[in-house]
């Protein structure tokens, strides 16, 4: 079974604020956790250093069997691109490309592609998975909120990873859209991924199988 783990996490920065503390948490594919917490918890820095985007002072982080504490940058490089996909709250869609044309462009650094028209099959079956075939040539600007989020999901999915990590996703949309994209991630536990969203958004936990609450860097379960 495909596993995020932390075990024992700490983070420490300059040596005097700590942001987690002897954190301990799994996540199994088709598993959907909410970690919910006020500003400045470590919430954020939990997702973070489950996605190898920042690293543990102490403790371990495994996935999928791996120890991947220790890997250098450019095996943690590898490890992102295979096994893991990021949504943020700021969408971090190119203004500049298409809806499909975003959705490609993690696909441009996998070996796993032949060439570009395989990868814009590949965007469109995805665009269509989240419902935005009819705006698969429009740009950002072209596109509502929540329709950008979408399209960054479908992105993150681009290198069909075995877990999505979310990171306040919801923060910059209306309620109504909140939902949908709640709904959207709770669709992908269906399909074997294992999702960790970070949020304030009450709304969340009625998708969730598990919530967490993240308090002063300390981890507890609801």
């Amino acid at each position: 079974m495909n596993t995020i783990e932390l075990k024992n996490v700490s983070k420490i920065y300059n040596n005097k604020v700590t942001a987690m503390d002897n954190v301990s948490l799994k996540l199994s594919e088709g598993e959907f956790i909410a970690v919910m917490g006020q500003s400045g918890s470590g919430k954020s820095t939990l997702l973070q250093i489950a996605g190898l985007l920042d690293s543990c002072t102490s403790g371990e982080v495994v996935i999928n069997g791996e120890n991947v504490s220790k890997l250098d940058k450019n095996k943690l490089a590898d490890v992102r691109m295979k096994s893991l996909g990021f949504v943020f709250q700021a969408f971090h869609l190119n203004s500049h490309l298409k809806v499909y044309e975003n959705i490609m462009v993690p696909m441009l650094i996998n070996n796993e592609f032949k060439n570009k028209a395989e990868m814009k099959q590949k965007a469109e079956e995805l665009t269509a998975t989240v419902g935005l075939s009819h705006r698969i040539d429009h740009y950002p600007s072209e596109l509502s909120g929540g329709e950008q989020q979408r399209v960054a999901i479908a992105r993150a999915l681009a290198n069909n990873p075995d877990f999505i990590l979310a990171d306040e996703p919801t923060g910059n949309l209306d309620s109504k859209n909140e939902l949908m994209i709640f709904e959207e991630l709770k669709k992908l536990t269906g399909s074997g991924k294992g999702v960790l969203v970070v949020s304030h958004n009450d709304a969340v936990m009625d998708f969730t199988d598990r919530v967490c609450i993240m308090k002063d860097g300390v981890l507890e379960e609801k």
